[in-house]
């Protein structure tokens, strides 16, 4: 039972309408049904299935209050107790079936439960939208049966769900130990990992609220699982394992609702990739990737993203424990030289800053330490707690305390085993934890190593209060970099229109910008040049030329120096074949650079052959601006360092469009040339509001063009001081 899903990545089938902004009340319901039932009917219960036997089993030990009724038509007694032929013969209420048939039996249980309302369904059985083409039609069949029978089903190939919270625990898989409630809810579209996480939460001490395996999602999704998460009072984090996002409307819908009441979303989505299956011909297309995509996408929604699934629960965790951050400033406190020097490394990496303590707790750092120590952030308290136990904790209070910390990390460990009376060992982790809860900044506890927490330190816990640890140093800074991340995303996310990515094309003849009959093929400069000036994108003057007579006429009309550029139907990239003249300053330099771009346009047997002549632009800062059409996203604006270093310096940020001027804004201060813009080495700065309002228009323009646009790119924009004009352009219709 992989949990992959089967049914075509752009098509939910499920009940979820992105057109709310709030849960539709009947939905809610349903879902809270079918994670919270009272009675659970186990149908194709058999001693020969390891499935059977470990649904049953986890129901059966991990406290589920309500009965659990064996189905089987063939024997009377499973699993050491009696089996009911049928549903029909259970004669009392089911709230929720748990389906183990063979695949050609499925249909009809569900029709049976159906009759006897029953609404709520498990299906572990294979061989639906994963299997191929004969296996995805049996799986609309199912759906349609289902909606028509108003039922909710979880699956099919999936191994279902622990609800700790509930103590119900209808999952095919053996569950290692009665699963620890807690306030993370884990959604994953991979059941053979289910067990993995489960086993790795466990092991760091992380409680589980609920964790579900999605299976096919051919009703319910990942979306509706979020959903349901973000009104659950046991959950404070939701935790993501991604194969695909399949609808991002529905998930930037609820990301939105998520960051809204204060919920962090951490995401694993794996599957990078370039985007091979684009054949545009523009910069962008082959500049951006999937991944870069799914990355923008989710640090515009407020979603944490994280690269392994200890960190998908070590962030959880540490998210769950401390909620947000209130800035990057973190003050460390350690009794460990080598971490201090660890935890600076990795803190550059993060975005993490370690600001020097303020004068006040410097002076009260050097009364508490020993004469031997530093005093500096990352301090290390020295080797001397093993003779004074107090040390460490006095070393928190002061700078918790301090006015410019906005966080604490502190390496302790839980106790792996008593190396001293543990009566002595409870009260140092009972001050500890104290100074924690009384500390007026989160506080970040963490090992200088990734290790288990055992019963010992368990038991030193629960009996005082103090919280595990969030891994090692490595993965403690990845937690706190994220934590601190998502709590200044947060409010952008929460304040941001909801967005439609996928978008229908035009409908509407008489509104269309560019007609249909036209969308096709790449637009070169000449004609990109004119629709971004019908939209209000202010353009470089430039004059079309034929002739040789043509270009030095134009040329004299704007004024030396100019510019030549080749310009024929499709020609992309005019650098590519020396189709770029520049400083041209005289008519006989305008003929010859005419005469020689001409014959290489007659070479290549392009139609339309000819020159672009503009008056040539001198200093300020060149940006490439492109839009290209991902196909789960829809529109996305890349802005990055432009001209001829494009490929080489790769400095650029994406957005998701629609997006405003503000956000352009923000976009442009994350470049690591911003401080070209803002005047660097004695240069004219760039007016930024001037400039984030042309990008956002260019932006506007292309989501206005639809799904027909493919690539739009602007190659350089020039920016100096308030002047801001497009020397180039370049659109791929799909």
């Amino acid at each position: 039972m992989s949990g992959t899903p089967g049914s075509d990545p752009h098509t939910h089938h499920g009940p979820s309408t992105p057109d709310r902004d709030t849960p539709d009340p009947a939905r809610a319901e349903a879902m809270r049904a079918l994670f919270a039932p009272r009675s659970v009917a186990l149908v194709g219960a058999t001693d020969k299935s390891g499935w059977s036997r470990a649904t049953y089993e986890n129901l059966r030990d991990n406290g589920f209050p309500g009965p659990v009724h064996l189905v089987n038509p063939h024997t009377d007694v499973v699993h050491g107790r009696r089996a009911h032929r049928s549903l029909a013969d259970i004669g009392e209420p089911v709230d929720m079936a748990y389906v183990m048939v063979p695949t050609n039996a499925v249909a009809s249980v569900l029709r049976e439960g159906a009759a006897q309302g029953i609404r709520s369904y498990v299906v572990l059985s294979s061989g639906f939208g994963e299997t191929g083409p004969e296996g995805r039609r049996r799986e609309e069949e199912l759906l349609a049966l289902a909606r028509e029978e108003g039922l909710t089903v979880l699956g099919p190939n999936g191994n279902g769900y622990i609800n700790a919270a509930a103590s119900t625990t209808p999952y095919g898989l053996p569950i290692p130990g009665p699963p620890r409630g807690g306030p993370v809810g884990v959604v994953l579209q991979s059941g053979a990992l289910a067990s993995s996480v489960l086993a790795f939460a466990q092991s760091r001490d992380v409680g589980l609220s609920l964790l579900t395996a999605m299976g096919n999602e051919m009703m319910v999704s990942v979306t509706d699982v979020i959903e349901y998460l973000v009104d659950d009072p046991d959950t404070k984090v939701i935790a993501l394992f991604l194969e695909s996002v399949r609808r991002p409307d529905e998930f930037a819908r609820v990301a939105r609702r998520a960051a809204v009441v204060g919920k962090p979303i951490v995401a694993l989505k794996i599957g990078s990739s370039d985007l091979a299956s684009r054949t545009a011909r523009a910069h962008t297309g082959a500049l951006v990737g999937d991944d870069d995509v799914v990355d923008a996408a989710f640090r515009q929604l407020g979603v944490v993203r994280v690269r392994s699934l200890e960190d998908l629960i070590i962030t959880a965790g540490l998210l769950a424990r401390t909620g947000g951050i209130g800035g990057p400033r973190v003050g460390v406190v350690t009794p460990s030289g080598g971490a201090c020097e660890l935890i600076a490394d990795r803190a550059e990496h993060e975005g993490v800053q370690l600001p020097p303590f303020a004068p006040e707790t410097v002076a009260r750092l050097k009364k508490d330490l020993p004469e031997f120590a530093t005093v500096s952030n990352p301090l290390d308290v020295t080797g001397y707690v093993v003779v004074d136990r107090t040390l460490l904790g006095r070393a928190l209070e002061a700078v918790a305390a301090d006015p410019g910390i906005d966080a604490v990390l502190l390496l302790c460990d839980l106790p792996q085993r008593y190396v001293a009376e543990p009566e002595l060992v409870h009260m140092h982790f009972a001050s500890l934890a104290q100074r924690i809860d009384e500390a007026p900044v989160p506080v970040v506890v963490s090992g200088n190593v990734l290790t288990d927490v055992t019963e010992v330190g368990r038991e030193v816990r629960e009996n005082t209060g103090f919280p595990s640890p969030s891994g090692g140093i490595d993965h403690a800074m990845s937690a706190l970099g994220a934590a601190v991340r998502w709590s200044s995303a947060r409010a952008a996310a929460a304040a941001r229109p909801e967005r439609r990515v996928r978008r229908a094309p035009d409908t509407s003849p008489a509104d269309d910008p560019v007609p249909a009959e036209q969308r096709a093929g790449v637009w070169t400069e000449h004609r990109a040049a004119r629709l971004l000036d019908d939209h209000g994108i202010p353009v470089v003057p430039s004059a079309r030329a034929l002739t040789e007579d043509e270009a030095v006429a134009a040329a004299e009309r704007f004024g030396y120096p100019v510019v030549l550029k080749a310009t024929a139907d499709g020609l992309g990239h005019k650098s590519d074949i020396g189709g770029v003249r520049l400083g041209l300053y005289a008519a006989d330099a305008v003929r010859r650079a005419h005469r020689e771009i001409a014959a290489e346009l007659r070479s290549r047997a392009l139609p339309g052959a000819g020159t672009l002549v503009q008056p040539q632009r001198e200093g300020g800062v060149e940006l490439l601006v492109g839009v290209l059409r991902d196909p789960s996203w829809g529109p996305v604006l890349d802005i990055g360092l432009g001209g001829v270093w494009v490929e080489v310096l790769g400095d650029s940020v994406l957005r998701l469009l629609p997006a405003d001027a503000a956000e352009v804004r923000d976009a442009l201060g994350e470049l690591r040339g911003a401080g070209l813009l803002a005047g660097a080495r004695g240069t004219e700065p760039a007016d930024l509001d001037r400039l984030s309002e042309v990008i956002a228009r260019i932006g506007d323009m292309a989501v206005s063009l639809g799904t027909g646009l493919g690539e739009l790119e602007v190659n350089p924009l020039l920016v100096r001081g308030s002047r801001v004009e497009a020397l180039d352009a370049l659109v791929v219709w799909h």
